[in-house]
């Protein structure tokens, strides 16, 4: 940040509130890299206290954890100064993390957007730990998939695997089992899991090994298992073509977005078209049981749109997060309309 005396705080806080309003209705994790924070970009404790009272239930309750990366004794000092204020359940929230490595323990690290300052300071840090210079980061030779593999493959490669089913396993497993036993769950998937059980639930689909999700007594097991699916496919769902067409969507006039949509989804190479309507057939199923899991196809959207669109290069910014959002919720709104005319003779239901 900046010297104190050249930064609007007022405006800092108002930037904030807003970025954390696109996420915080769901189940969500914050990660504080707290290295460049020095004596003249410091923020007055006074404002650390107004800020702190800013953030309401709102923002504290579908937090999940909030980690600090590379804490000094600063960080501390505020933490105990600030402890009679902050609640027991609140504070249970904290974790320190003091290598960026231990963060891959806890999240998937491949989706945070590390500043290249805080990678140098990372490699300083550990080679103060060890006495020497940091090891050369040198990246292990990928290992060819198994034949059982699930996650992170190609939809060809599942198809190519599973006597050319069209639906992947994961796919036609969670929907199924969320149909039967979710759609009415308030807040399906909005709610994490243990990031451990997610990745032994991988392991188990991996290794070609059967999955009860009876045994885990949390319908939201399979809800992430879904998501994650979605999100480690080497290609988005709707591909990489469809991601600048979907962002030209704002300057489509509103009355003309769901045919616009439809004209997108059409476009699809037809294995592609088939699982994505297999899945937003389900996706408005739960939308049409809003009243009862309070998931609108507005607050689908926000979930599902990032898991099936996303840049060839880079992350997503949140400038790009509204036309991505807007488009999904067509897709589920307006299901009929959009997937109603193209009706190929291997289509699946769910």
């Amino acid at each position: 940040m900046p010297p104190s005396h050249e930064l609007n705080h007022r405006r800092l806080l108002e930037y904030l509130k807003f970025t954390l309003d696109q996420y915080v209705e769901m189940d969500y994790i914050l990660v504080y890299f707290h290295h460049g924070l020095r004596s003249s970009n410091k923020p007055s404790l006074k404002w650390l206290r107004e800020a702190y009272g800013e953030f309401d239930r709102k923002y504290k309750k579908n937090l999940k954890t909030l980690y600090v990366v590379h804490p000094t004794n600063f960080i501390r000092i505020v933490w105990n100064i600030f402890k009679p204020l902050i609640s027991h359940k609140f504070g249970k929230k904290l974790t320190y993390v003091n290598y960026l490595a231990e963060l891959r323990e806890h999240l998937n690290y491949e989706q945070l957007i590390i500043p290249p300052d805080v990678l140098r300071h990372d490699e300083k840090l550990r080679a103060a730990q060890k006495g020497g210079p940091p090891p050369s980061a040198r990246t292990p030779p990928p290992r060819p998939p198994l034949p059982t593999q699930q996650f992170g493959v190609s939809l060809q490669y599942i198809r190519e695997k599973n006597r050319e089913a069209l639906i992947p396993p994961v796919l036609s497993q969670t929907v199924n089992y969320l149909k039967e036993k979710g759609l009415r769950t308030e807040g399906i998937f909005r709610r994490s899991a243990r990031v451990q059980l997610i990745k032994d639930v991988q392991k188990l689909y991996n290794l070609g090994k059967p999955v009860n999700f009876d045994e885990y007594g949390d319908v939201h097991v399979p809800a992430v298992i879904l998501k994650t699916f979605l999100r480690e496919l080497p290609e988005p769902l709707l591909t990489f073509r469809v991601y600048s067409q979907v962002q030209e969507l704002l300057a489509v006039e509103s009355s003309l977005r769901v045919s616009r949509c439809k004209q997108i989804v059409e476009s699809l190479p037809e294995h592609n078209f088939i699982v994505t309507k297999f899945l937003l057939c389900f996706l408005h199923m739960v939308s049409q049981e809003s009243i009862m899991n309070k998931m609108s196809p507005s607050n689908l959207a926000c979930v599902f749109g990032v898991n099936l669109v996303w840049p060839r290069h880079g992350s997503i910014s949140l400038s790009a997060l509204t036309p991505i959002n807007i488009f999904t919720e067509i897709l589920i709104e307006h299901f009929h309309t959009v997937f109603g005319s193209r009706c190929p003779p291997t289509q699946v239901t769910p």
